[in-house]
C-alpha cells in the first residue's frame, strides 16, 4: 500500500500545494490503513520478538502511529503523511535484504544488486524525504498549530538520526565488511 503514495501525488497534483487540508478519499484511506499496519506490526513485534531486538523499529512505529493518527483523526496533514509514506518505498529493499540474509544468500549477485538498490532508494526515499519534510515543517511553522508543530518536530528529531544510523550500519555491513 505504501507504493500508492507516489501515485497519489501524480493523480492529485493539488496535494503538492496543500499538505495540510487536501486529502482525496483514497489518500485518506491509505494513511488510515497505514496506521493499522503499523499498529499490527508493532503488536507482532511485541509478541514475537525480544525488546532489545526491536526497540528501534518500535520507536519508529510509535512515531508514525502518533503522527499518522493525528492526520486521520483531524482529517489534516494527510498530504504530509503521504510524503512520509514515500519513505516506506525503501522498506521493500530492506525487507528483501533481510530475506536474503535469512536465506544465507549474502554472497550472491542478487544480494549485491539489492544492496545497491537499497542504498539508492534509502538516500532518495528516506534521507531526502525526511530532509524535505523537516524543511517543509520549518518553513510552514507559522501555519501549523503549536501542538502539531511540536509533534512533527519531535517526530523528525527522532526519525532523522535513526535513519542516518541505519544508513551507516547498512553501508558498513554491505560494503565495508
Amino acid at each position: 500500500s505504501h507504493n500508492l503514495s507516489s501515485c497519489r501525488f501524480y493523480l492529485h497534483p493539488e496535494l503538492t500545494k496543500d499538505l495540510v487540508g487536501t486529502h482525496p478519499p483514497g489518500a485518506y484511506s491509505l494513511v488510515a490503513v497505514s496506521v493499522g499496519y503499523f499498529l499490527e506490526d508493532s503488536l507482532d513485534m511485541l509478541c514475537n520478538q525480544k525488546l532489545h531486538q526491536s526497540w528501534e523499529l518500535l520507536c519508529h512505529h510509535s512515531v508514525v502511529i502518533v503522527c499518522f493518527g493525528i492526520a486521520v483523526l483531524l482529517h489534516q496533514y494527510v498530504g504530509f503523511a503521504l510524503v512520509a509514506l514515500l519513505v516506506e518505498i525503501n522498506s521493500i529493499f530492506l525487507h528483501v535484504r533481510q530475506i536474503l540474509l535469512m536465506a544465507n544468500l549474502v554472497h550472491t549477485a542478487c544480494y549485491r544488486l539489492n544492496s545497491v538498490i537499497n542504498l539508492g532508494t534509502y538516500v532518495v526515499f528516506r534521507i531526502a524525504t525526511l530532509a524535505w519534510m523537516t524543511r517543509w515543517l520549518f518553513l510552514n511553522r507559522q501555519n501549523v498549530p503549536p501542538a502539531s508543530y511540536a509533534v512533527g518536530t519531535v517526530g523528525m528529531a527522532l526519525m532523522t538520526p535513526m535513519n542516518i544510523i541505519l544508513f551507516y550500519r547498512l553501508v558498513r555491513s554491505d560494503f565495508f565488511k
